[in-house]
């Protein structure tokens, strides 16, 4: 992997016709890219009828102070385990900080501490949950960015808290200057 490709901390964004139904406008948060593979969060679609106090109740965790916000589908690898996107300014035992080309942007964690602190008001400032997550083995990410598929667009905060999942995708693609409207399902020839 060319370490100037690394592309942790960034968004990547599904292309129209990616060839995927799975991916058909995802918004991936990047949260590790090496030699080895890559792990991404989807944070553009949401689960339909899954709210955080389902997946609380489903733990056993009181719900506390917790809103009942939706849950995002984080993508197609064990879509039953859970990860919370969130603010550098809590950390559990397993939390990541997701470094990209500009520092320490967000951290990811994976166990149920975090949700008990959500529960209890004492969590990060700001979060999101999802369920699943997108996974590439050695060099198949590296690949898929050679062809028409996805782009890659800095990490921006306010994409990821500010703006509701469904608005996602538009609002990455305008963040790089692209109008979506304007693209193509096909790449053409010359």
């Amino acid at each position: 992997m060319d370490s100037a490709r690394n592309l942790t901390g960034q968004f990547l964004l599904a292309m129209p016709g990616i060839g995927d139904p799975r991916f058909d406008r995802a918004v991936i948060a990047m949260c590790a890219h090496d030699a080895e593979g890559a792990l991404g969060i989807g944070i553009g679609a949401t689960i339909a009828g899954v709210g955080l106090h389902t997946v609380l109740q489903q733990l056993e965790i009181e719900l506390g102070v917790a809103p009942d916000v939706p849950v995002h589908f984080g993508g197609p690898v064990e879509p039953r385990r859970g990860f919370v996107v969130h603010a550098l300014d809590w950390a559990g035992q397993d939390t990541i900080e997701v470094v990209g080309h500009a520092g320490a942007l967000w951290a990811l964690s994976g166990t149920t501490d975090v949700l008990k602190a959500i529960a209890a008001g004492r969590g990060p400032s700001r979060w999101l949950v999802a369920l699943g997550y997108a996974g590439w083995g050695e060099g198949q990410l590296d690949g898929e960015m050679t062809r028409h598929g996805w782009l890659n667009v800095p990490g921006d905060l306010d994409l990821l808290y500010g703006c509701d999942a469904e608005g996602r995708w538009e609002a990455g693609f305008a963040s790089a200057g692209i109008d979506s409207r304007l693209l193509a399902n096909e790449t053409g020839w010359a």
